[in-house]
C-alpha cells in the first residue's frame, strides 16, 4: 500500500478491497445464486387454451382411429362372430388365409390397376384444363364451377345415377342406337373386359375436379414476374410451361398424387353401389375394402375381416411411408430446417 500526497491510502493490484473475502482468510468465495425465473400466468393460459382447442380433435381421433385399430389387430387373431366376447383363438390362421386366397391377389391387382390408371388418367388432363382455366377466358369462372361440382356430389347420389346410365337398357346404350352407332353397345357394367374401364370412367368424372382446383391453387402461387422474364428472352409458351410452370408446380402435384394414391387402395363406395359385393368379384371390380366387407361382415366373420382391415391400413401405411421418403422428402427437407440450425 502506497500513500499519494494527500495521505489517503492507494490500493494496487496486489491487495483485494476492504470488505473482500478471499480464500486465505479461510472461507470460500461463492457467487449469489440467479433467482430462478417465475412462471408466467400466461403459460399456463396458453397451456390451458391449447388443451381447451385441441383436446376434443385428440380425444375424436383416438376414439375413431386408433381405437378402431386396435381393436381390429386384436380382433383379427379370433373367430369371432361380431357379438359376445373373442374367446376363439386362432393365432395367424386369419392373415395366412387371405394371402393365400386367389380371391385377394385378384382384389390387390384391381387396386393396383385402379392407382396407376388414376394416376395416369387424372393427372394429365387435370394439368391441362388447369392451365387452361388459369387463363384469361370468357366464362373461365362458371367452367371452374361446373368441373369442381362432381367432386362434391354425394358418391351415393354417382354410383346410382351412372349405375342407371351405364346399364343395358341405360341411357348410354340407348343414346348409341339413336345416333346409328348401335355396334358399340356393350353391358358395361357385367363384362370383366369393360367394367374395370367403366369405374376409371366414373371416378375420373368424380375425382378430377378436386385436382383442377388444387392445381389452380398451386399455379396462383407462381411469381409473374418468372413469366415476364421468360417472355422477354424469348421463350414459347410450351417452353415456358416446361421450364418454369411444371417445375414449381411439383410440390403440388406430388400432394395430390399421394392423396389419389391412399383414396385409390381404400376406394369402395362407388364400387359396392354400382356393383354390389357379388357382383363386383365376377366383373372385375372388387377392391380390398369390398372384400373385406364381402367375407368379413356380411359372412358373419368378423374376425376375417378385421385381419382384412389391418393389412389393407399395413398396406397403405407402408406405401405412403415410402411415397413421404422417397418423393415427399424433397418438400418436406426444405421446411423442416430447426433441427438444422
Amino acid at each position: 500500500m502506497t500513500e499519494p500526497a494527500g495521505g489517503a491510502p492507494l490500493l494496487t493490484d496486489q491487495q483485494p478491497p476492504r470488505g473482500t473475502v478471499t480464500a486465505g482468510d479461510g472461507a470460500r468465495a461463492t457467487s449469489p445464486a440467479a433467482p430462478r425465473p417465475r412462471r408466467r400466468p400466461t403459460d399456463w393460459r396458453k397451456r390451458l387454451e391449447i388443451m381447451l382447442l385441441a383436446g376434443p380433435a385428440i380425444v375424436v381421433f383416438v376414439g375413431f382411429v386408433i381405437l378402431p385399430v386396435v381393436l381390429a389387430g386384436y380382433y383379427g387373431f379370433f373367430r369371432w362372430k361380431g357379438f359376445g366376447p373373442a374367446t376363439d383363438f386362432v393365432g395367424f390362421q386369419n392373415y395366412m388365409i387371405i394371402f393365400a386366397d386367389s380371391a385377394f391377389h385378384d382384389v390387390l391387382r384391381h387396386n393396383g390397376f385402379i392407382l396407376v390408371l388414376s394416376l395416369v388418367l387424372q393427372g394429365p388432363i387435370a394439368i391441362v384444363l388447369a392451365l387452361l382455366l388459369n387463363r384469361k377466358i370468357r366464362g373461365r369462372s362458371l367452367i371452374r364451377v361446373l368441373i369442381f361440382v362432381p367432386y362434391i356430389i354425394s358418391e351415393v347420389i354417382v354410383g346410382i345415377g351412372w349405375g342407371l346410365m351405364l346399364q343395358t337398357s341405360g341411357s348410354v346404350n340407348g343414346l348409341l342406337e339413336n345416333i346409328g352407332l348401335g355396334a358399340f353397345q356393350r353391358d358395361w357394367l357385367s363384362d370383366p373386359s369393360i367394367a374395370i374401364w367403366s369405374l376409371m370412367v366414373i371416378i375420373s368424372w368424380k375425382y378430377i375436379g378436386f385436382a383442377v382446383i388444387l392445381f389452380l391453387a398451386g399455379l396462383q402461387s407462381i411469381p409473374d414476374e418468372l413469366y415476364e422474364a421468360a417472355a422477354i428472352d424469348g421463350a414459347s409458351y410450351w417452353q415456358t410451361q416446361r421450364s418454369i410452370t411444371l417445375p414449381l408446380l411439383g410440390p403440388t402435384v406430388r400432394i395430390w398424387a399421394f392423396l389419389s394414391i391412399i383414396g385409390s387402395l381404400q376406394l369402395f363406395d362407388l364400387v359396392f353401389i354400382i356393383w354390389g359385393q357379388y357382383v363386383a368379384s365376377t366383373a372385375g371390380t372388387s377392391t380390398m375394402a369390398t372384400y373385406m366387407v364381402a367375407n368379413g361382415r356380411t359372412s358373419g366373420n368378423f374376425g376375417y375381416g378385421s385381419a382384412v382391415a389391418v393389412v389393407m391400413f399395413l398396406i397403405s401405411l407402408v406405401i405412403a411411408l415410402i411415397y413421404q421418403r422417397f418423393v415427399l422428402s424433397r418438400d418436406t427437407a426444405g421446411a423442416l430446417t430447426e433441427g438444422k440450425k
